[in-house]
């Protein structure tokens, strides 16, 4: 069941940097993978097969549209979210609640644009991801589940720079992922 808890203030949002910086630069570990097979609709897995056609198979991205592409179809470069685990436990404050972040794969690792900028390829499981240069910001459930302060701080020019809201990614070889592998930069 998931509970409702008080949101988090800017000043413990900020109280919380230093540890959220010390993430490790590679290396990192796959700590949840989540399906979305519907809007509003979470399933987490232990594994999960990735494809370079239709991203993490069962997911419905390749269902919803997108408004940044011309066609109005899936943005090939949004296939896959990525957060970074240590930032979604501060804002959920619950295990329980990460899958409302609304990411796949949530990955104790620094997904700055210093450390992964955009072009920037992860070896996970036996598939290959690729970090893609549209910017992750959240949306209005974001706020509601996790509260306004919390996305002001994801958003922040800081939180943008560490990439705090997450980053999009692509898939760029088949593989299948388990919760558990290491994410290594190649």
């Amino acid at each position: 069941m998931i509970t409702t808890l008080n949101h988090l203030t800017m000043e413990q949002l900020e109280g919380a940097l230093e540890h959220l910086r010390e993430s490790p630069k590679d290396n990192g570990v796959l700590e949840l993978i989540v399906r979305r097979p519907r809007v509003d609709k979470r399933e987490v897995l232990d594994e999960a097969q990735l494809d370079v056609a239709q991203g993490l198979m069962g997911d419905s991205w390749m269902y919803r549209g997108s408004s940044k592409t011309a066609d109005g179809g899936p943005h090939p470069e949004m296939q896959i979210t990525i957060m970074n685990s240590r930032v979604v436990a501060l804002v959920a404050q619950d295990k329980e609640r990460w899958p409302l972040a609304g990411d796949q794969f949530f990955i104790d690792m620094d997904l700055s644009q210093a450390n992964l900028p955009a072009g920037s390829r992860i070896s996970l499981g036996s598939a290959v991801i690729e970090v893609t240069a549209p910017p992750h910001l959240g949306c209005q459930k974001f706020v509601s589940r996790f509260g306004m302060d919390a996305m002001k701080f994801v958003n922040s020019p800081i939180g943008k720079e560490l990439c705090l809201r997450g980053v999009h990614a692509r898939v760029v070889e088949n593989g299948v992922v388990r919760t558990g592998d290491i994410a290594r930069k190649i």
